[in-house]
């Protein structure tokens, strides 16, 4: 019989919860294809989050509402495969869950069965409350986000801090509440006074993870794309850079240019 280390388990809901009550942090990245959720994978993610963040960093979209259902389970089905341990959660689109949990529910079924994921993410609290409860009823774990919800954003009209007034701020608190009333497994933060966030956190059972969300969340996930410096346009304060892949990427491309010019590439030893 095998003997796995801790670190090697399956990521389920149910040890994310175990992870919040024993104060060990949840580290969660976006992934959208076979390769790459491989090496995240391996390198020991809790959490991989198909985000709509594709439509972004994948398809150049200026926000993520032109993304679709379809492109999401295609996105979410390449992860898939390339995951052994990892939960992988998937955004549901803009205009798949708000104002109908009918069709929230067919849209959270098609990602659960035509992808192979593990969990769907929904953005807003007491507006969505029905279609959250609909697919929790289902048997389909949901993840809520709060805070900046960029499907919004035309809402917002701008990607400041959210809730730093009393109102915005009261309501969050009470949408966290409905959220895990209502059966949510976590909680993404997204651009919110750290104060905040850890209000939020210490009130609710369920993990929390942040993103500009300060350090008192039980996780942290940001754009993969942007922590290793792919992407050099977007640069918000909570961004922290693990790389500049966009540096090292040119660097190997203008090599390659430079010795198929050359006729260096392929040399003796690189034929048949």
């Amino acid at each position: 019989m095998s003997v796995h280390k801790p670190s090697d388990k399956k990521v389920t809901t149910h040890r994310l919860q175990e992870m919040k009550e024993r104060g060990e942090k949840i580290a969660m990245l976006t992934a959208y294809d076979f390769s790459m959720a491989r090496i995240l994978d391996g390198a020991g993610l809790d959490v991989l989050l198909v985000g709509d963040s594709a439509s972004n960093v994948i398809a150049g979209h200026e926000t993520t509402l032109p993304i679709t259902l379809d492109q999401m389970i295609f996105l979410a089905s390449s992860v898939v495969r390339g995951v052994d341990r990892a939960l992988v959660v998937v955004d549901l689109p803009f205009g798949t869950y708000q104002g109908d949990s009918r069709n929230a529910l067919q849209s959270a079924i098609r990602i659960m069965k035509e992808s192979g994921a593990h969990a769907v993410k929904v953005e807003g609290g007491e507006f969505v409350i029905e279609s959250v409860r609909r697919i929790i009823s289902a048997g389909i774990p949901v993840m809520g986000h709060l805070g900046l919800m960029p499907q919004s954003i035309y809402k917002y009209g701008t990607y400041a801090v959210r809730a730093t007034e009393e109102a915005e701020a009261a309501q969050l608190l009470k949408d966290a509440r409905l959220l895990q009333e209502a059966g949510v497994f976590a909680l993404v933060l997204e651009k919110i006074p750290a104060q905040l966030a850890q209000q939020v956190t210490a009130q609710l059972h369920i993990p929390t993870i942040g993103i500009g969300a300060g350090p008192h969340t039980d996780g942290q996930v940001l754009v993969t794309h942007d922590m290793l410096g792919v992407n050099q346009e977007f640069s918000p304060r909570f961004l922290r850079r693990y790389a500049d892949l966009h540096t090292e990427m040119t660097r190997a491309f203008a090599s390659y240019i430079s010795d198929v010019k050359a006729n260096d590439f392929p040399n003796e030893q690189e034929c048949y």
